[in-house]
């Protein structure tokens, strides 16, 4: 083998080999310790415990409402009270959100400061719109004697869709909180991991939104 060859070869095997400092640094790095890899197991196994539990609370509401839709009692059916314009400017509103909601996430785990707080401004922005107009629905249809006690089937309807309002509501409230906690403490790994967990429970109902959008809205104006 010739002089060069033999340089080839080293440089080739140079350039395929790991780096050195990074493998050190890789091995100097403190590993977690027991205790806090049990709290991070424990933390996400209970968020998506939470999260199911949640799910199992809304079908059993979904349910209620398939039964009694039909149960008018004479009175007004969702063809006769439903505005499908603005519930679909609400479907938006919250939609919107939930892209917003995942800037935040990608915000916060690149330690970008503007890009988190601006993405949960329009976050909690959006989510208040989306509240604003559904309770307004709620004042319309009162103001229309057609509240919750008029019939079985708008008490199903303000049971279901008032139960996911509530959920939203808690969930600005946690917006606001998180920003809060970023703010004061910086981003730090038990903040971040509050902060997916608060990502998936905006995701969460917005996919029940969905189906209380496809379910009691437009089946309900079809009929």
């Amino acid at each position: 083998m010739s002089a060069f060859e033999a340089a080839g070869g080293r440089d080739e095997f140079n350039r395929f080999r790991p780096d050195r400092d990074a493998r050190e640094r890789f091995y100097a790095e403190p590993l977690p310790t027991r205790d806090q890899v049990s709290k991070r197991i424990v933390v996400g196994y209970g968020f998506w415990i939470y999260l199911l539990s949640d799910i199992i609370l809304f079908s059993a509401f979904f349910a209620t409402y398939a039964v009694l839709a039909d149960a008018t009692a004479g009175g007004p059916s969702g063809r006769d009270l439903f505005d499908l314009h603005k519930v679909a400017i609400e479907t938006a509103c919250l939609l919107l959100s939930s892209f917003t909601c995942g800037l935040a996430s990608i915000g916060a785990r690149s330690g970008r400061g503007s890009w988190f707080y601006g993405a949960m401004t329009a976050t909690c922005l959006l989510g208040a719109a989306f509240l604003f107009i559904e309770i307004n629905e709620f004042r319309s249809m009162i103001a229309q004697d057609a509240g919750p006690t008029c019939s079985a089937f708008l008490s199903s309807f303000f049971a279901l869709v008032g139960l996911h309002g509530l959920h939203v509501t808690v969930g600005l409230l946690w917006l606001l909180t998180m920003m809060a906690q970023v703010f004061a403490k910086g981003y730090r790994a038990d903040i971040l991991r509050r902060v997916l967990c608060f990502g998936l429970f905006w995701h969460t109902l917005d996919i029940i939104w969905v189906g209380i959008f496809t379910m009691v809205y437009l089946i309900g104006v079809a009929q």
